[in-house]
């Protein structure tokens, strides 16, 4: 089975944050991709959450794992879910189905916001990076 990962904000190309170097030392870039929920802006930083409505689509990279088992616990550890981190946790990393631009559907990695969003402001364009 190959391994994707789904990334919408400070992993991006284009957010220039470090642990990009990260992703893309153990990662290739597929596609640019896109995730059926809603976009919300928490700091400096955005969260997903998964919509019913295919109207709500959040804009990102697909990235396929080289070596997941190196690059899935050092990105937990950046978005502070898993062991060890207080609960409610900020994310949850779960399997979610993500449609590339050519339209072909994977399955991927996606780490998704893990609570209360009604005081957010929701990212309407679905793109961190074009706000």
């Amino acid at each position: 089975m190959t391994d994707y990962l789904f990334v919408y904000g400070t992993l991006r190309q284009n957010a220039k944050h470090p642990m990009h170097q990260q992703l893309i030392a153990h990662a290739r870039f597929v596609s640019m991709a896109r995730y059926q929920a809603r976009l919300y802006q928490l700091s400096y930083y955005p969260g997903a959450v998964p919509s019913a409505s295919a109207a709500d689509q959040v804009v990102g990279e697909l990235y396929q794992l080289l070596q997941p088992e190196l690059l899935l616990p050092q990105l937990d550890q950046y978005e502070e879910c898993g062991e060890g981190f207080a609960k409610p946790q900020e994310y949850r990393r779960e399997l979610q189905q993500v449609t590339l631009e050519n339209g072909t559907s994977v399955s991927a990695w996606v780490y998704i916001y893990n609570r209360d969003t009604s005081a957010l402001q929701q990212i309407q364009n679905g793109d961190f990076l074009n706000v």
